[in-house]
């Protein structure tokens, strides 16, 4: 039986497209019985973190579905994003410098329905840990437009107050913050559109590392490779995604400040951040019959990956204008998504990997540790980059420490905002081997061995 979801054809613009197309190949489940969104919810998240997407079909209390997982591996971000995994890494590391700008579409999907009153809590907004105080809404990109113009899509976490506000956990220097300081200099909230349900070109886009005023939209419509179909909200200067699930409208107001409490960061840990601004709702649209996406926060897959791939992107653009061996970069998923780069460097020259490291280790608040390797080893893989660093380092040579470092105050050892930072040179050197050839049979023969073993069924 086709599910009720699918029944019309989806703009490829739409998440639902990569539902089906994980639906058709078995790496969707979706679950019929009815959960509780407060933990339960998580619970079946946190089992099939790893594994395929999940659609709740009957959230208590609730009747629109919800669903999560959707991009926990590269390979599903590959997916969404219509590459290989092989080419992946381009899509992602060329999009800032292939913008696109937005078209507006003759008809947004979202204001097929609207609430007859903006109330919050009609949403299933899952409640995820037990420390954290309240529900909260992970998979929401929030798009503003500042007083003067500038443009921001970015996430920040909110949790649900009572049916019109929302807390808003962002980071001070987090550009959304940045405008809503301006809008507040100027003696009114900053308007804002909350989008949920996106595709995954946005998703990813929202999480990139621009500068102040840059257009994330125009990044998705490079992830896209066509430009990103937008429409303007109805009560906010604001405009969207045409074909995302579900849209609210309203304000942000830096003076307008509730305590947090407790919150799960992408290390795994407990955060406490004080008090932050409220988020107050005039309006909500939606399709006929929307889906309500979620990401499992804390250090889950999807929360860690969603991040790194976008770092490391930015990161590898900006170490690469400098230093033009630099072949690859990874965040690394042991590095909570956030924390630890691994740089892959092609035919270095001297102190290529000292200005790599220097530079990585300041280029991003938020990384402090850059394990620097040889084009031969694959950064996406953390035995390899092991490997490199107990056969290529000499510990007395080849690190570099330099404490007290702008970070992030989600860097669960910061201390007033700064943290000691690590670099590690695990290059190869010819002062240290004459012979560094990697001893295995010769690829004919192995080609020939991989052949044999294929015509038995064993390989």
């Amino acid at each position: 039986m086709t599910a009720s979801w699918r029944r019309r054809d989806e703009h490829r613009q739409s998440v639902r497209s990569l539902l089906g197309e994980l639906d058709d190949r078995g790496e969707l489940v979706t679950l019929e019985e009815e959960v509780d969104p407060v933990e339960e919810l998580a619970s079946f998240l946190w089992e099939t973190r790893a594994g395929p997407a999940v659609l709740f079909e009957r959230v208590r209390g609730h009747s629109l579905p919800v669903f999560g997982n959707l991009l926990n591996s590269r390979e599903r971000i590959a997916r969404g994003l219509r590459t290989s995994l092989a080419g992946l890494h381009a899509t992602l590391a060329g999009a800032p410098d292939a913008r696109l700008a937005p078209v507006t579409a003759a008809e947004p999907g979202w204001r097929e329905e609207r609430l007859a009153s903006p109330d919050l809590r009609r949403l299933p907004v899952p409640k995820f840990f037990a420390s954290e105080t309240g529900s909260y809404v992970t998979a929401g990109v929030i798009i503003a437009k500042g007083p003067t113009g500038k443009k921001n899509a970015s996430f920040a976490r909110l949790k649900i107050l009572d049916d019109r506000r929302a807390f808003a956990g962002i980071a001070p220097e987090h550009h959304l913050a940045v405008l809503a300081r301006e809008a507040a200099g100027a003696n009114r909230p900053l308007e804002v559109a909350v989008t949920i349900g996106n595709h995954p070109a946005v998703l990813l886009a929202a999480a990139y590392y621009l500068e102040l005023g840059d257009d994330e939209l125009e990044v998705a419509g490079a992830l896209l490779g066509e430009p990103l179909e937008v429409a303007r909200c109805e009560t906010v200067d604001v405009e969207v995604p045409a074909h995302c699930e579900l849209v609210v409208e309203g304000t942000l107001d830096w003076h307008d400040r509730v305590e947090e409490g407790p919150v799960s960061e992408f290390s795994g840990l407990y955060q406490s951040y004080g008090d932050g601004p409220v988020l107050t709702a005039r309006h909500v649209s939606m399709r006929h019959s929307p889906l309500f996406q979620t990401i499992l926060p804390g250090y889950a897959p999807e929360h860690v990956l969603v991040g790194a791939v976008a770092i490391a992107a930015v990161l590898e653009r900006r170490l690469r204008s400098s230093v033009p061996s630099v072949a690859e970069v990874a965040i690394s998923p042991g590095g909570c998504g956030r924390l630890h780069a691994v740089v892959a460097l092609s035919e270095p020259r001297d102190r290529d990997a000292e200005q790599v490291m220097r530079e990585g280790l300041g280029s991003v608040r938020l990384v402090k540790q850059v394990t620097v390797v040889d084009d031969d080893i694959d950064i996406h893989d953390p035995v390899a980059v092991e490997w490199a660093i107990a056969t290529r380092m000499k510990a007395d040579r080849d690190l570099l420490v330099l404490p007290g470092m702008r970070s992030s105050r989600s860097d669960p050892l910061a201390h007033n905002g700064t943290v000691a930072k690590l670099g590690i040179d695990a290059t190869r050197r010819g002062t240290d081997r004459s012979d560094w050839s990697f001893a295995k049979p010769p690829e004919a023969v192995l080609r020939r061995a991989r052949e044999r073993l294929e015509a038995m069924g064993r390989a």
